[in-house]
């Protein structure tokens, strides 16, 4: 794992709004959605152009190649099965992407916007599986991953005939969400949808949606139709991490089947890298990073240990300043059921700090840092994530230095870190 002072020189284009230092044609790409009013749009907790920006910035962080993360800063362009906003006309605009863009990255965003991805994602994939099948196969899978680099394979094999039978080896075919013509979509396109649904949905979820669907019980399964539920409601994060943890599941078992087909290719000798017809159509050349949430994509939060997490982080925010709670104890708790979000080490280091326990605060802020540039985006929404990693970088400058303000005015004045 990188770390930590690797990933911050990683994030540090978006953190200094250097977009060219990653690619020198990135302000002209925000320049041309900032002209086609993306700034102007609302969606769900911001403006649209924000949404694609931080979406980019996921993938960025999350090591996808370029052309991926090139289709999540355009990823609704010409409109999409979640979302009614075209920047360009597909009749009409296509071209016009492809020259900005490219063409590899142009087709997987015209394939995002025709594809029907709720049901492909959801219906056919992650509903398929209990989180408790979804952790033996991810285990199961593991071994096979293993053995097949050392020659073994076993086709037979319950997690590998599962996904197989969801998403074959030569893709899925799917009707166009608009035209209803029939779409080839290749697992791996399926792999890196699945990928950028993780970005979307935890850059753009919080409480809000929870009570729009009535997602009580935290499995996101978008049953509940509360319309009249008040946007943008109490700040509360949201109820999402089971869904996300169980789609990087799924992404993961993916990735390692695609592995094994082509290691067994490898040594029957057919090769996987003779540019055939087959190796285009099965777009083998995207490769399938493992986004860093959830240790790798290798567990799966239970959707109950998420709320009772969630509870006790926002019994300790709200209540907190006033006296009258263990916030420390809450936040313990709330680290114990769900280790996998950034917020909760970042506020109890402040805890830490505070109280001159500076050993603790410096663990806890470097473990609260480290999740909140692996997921790239806030659990907690009521500030940006820029905000919480210049809030949680000064917390680790400040217990490193064994120093922490003992008046009001001095946590105003705070700020400065290299």
């Amino acid at each position: 794992m990188a770390s930590v002072e690797k990933m911050v020189e990683r994030a540090r284009p978006f953190l200094r709004g250097e977009l060219e230092s990653i690619d020198d044609k990135l302000p002209s790409m925000v320049g041309v959605l900032q002209s086609m009013g993306a700034g102007e749009c609302w969606h769900k907790h911001g403006s649209f152009l924000h949404h694609l920006l931080d979406i980019y910035r996921i993938l960025y962080l999350w090591n996808a190649p370029p052309p991926v993360c090139l289709c999540g800063l355009f990823h609704s362009a010409y409109s999409n099965s979640y979302v009614n906003l075209a920047i360009f006309h597909p009749s009409t605009g296509r071209h016009v992407l492809r020259s900005l863009v490219g063409p590899q990255a142009e087709r997987f965003i015209h394939l995002f916007c025709v594809v029907p991805r709720h049901p492909l994602i959801h219906d056919h994939l992650l509903f398929h599986y209990s989180d408790s099948e979804l952790l033996h196969h991810l285990s199961q899978s593991h071994i096979s991953l293993h053995n097949a680099k050392n020659g073994v394979f076993d086709p037979h094999q319950a997690w590998r005939k599962k996904l197989q039978g969801l998403v074959p080896a030569e893709g899925v075919r799917v009707k166009h969400i608009r035209t209803g013509e029939s779409v080839q979509v290749s697992r791996r396109i399926v792999a890196i949808f699945i990928m950028m649904t993780m970005a979307d949905f935890c850059d753009q979820l919080f409480g809000f949606q929870d009570s729009l669907f009535d997602n009580a019980n935290g499995r996101l399964e978008f049953s509940g139709n509360n319309c009249g539920a008040l946007w943008p409601g109490d700040g509360k994060p949201g109820l999402w991490l089971n869904s996300i943890s169980r789609m990087g599941a799924v992404y993961n078992l993916i990735a390692r089947e695609e592995e094994i087909f082509i290691e067994e290719k490898k040594r029957s000798g057919s090769g996987s890298g003779s540019g055939s017809v087959s190796d285009i159509e099965r777009d083998e050349d995207i490769e399938l990073v493992i986004p860093p949430v959830f240790d790798g994509c290798t567990k799966v939060l239970d959707a109950g240990d998420q709320i009772v997490a969630r509870d006790l982080y926002w019994e300790a925010v709200s209540k907190g300043s006033a006296g009258g709670v263990n916030v420390e104890e809450l936040l313990v708790g709330c680290i114990r059921k769900n280790p996998f979000v950034g917020e909760p080490y970042v506020v109890l280091s402040q805890v830490y700090v505070t109280e001159g326990r500076f050993e603790e605060a410096e663990k806890h802020a470097e473990i609260g840092l480290m999740l909140l540039l692996q997921w790239g985006c806030p659990w907690d929404k009521r500030t940006s994530w820029e905000a919480w990693v210049a809030w949680t970088r000064l917390l680790l400058m400040k217990a490193k230095d064994k120093s922490w303000p003992n008046s009001s005015w001095g946590i105003l004045n705070l700020g400065l870190v290299n």
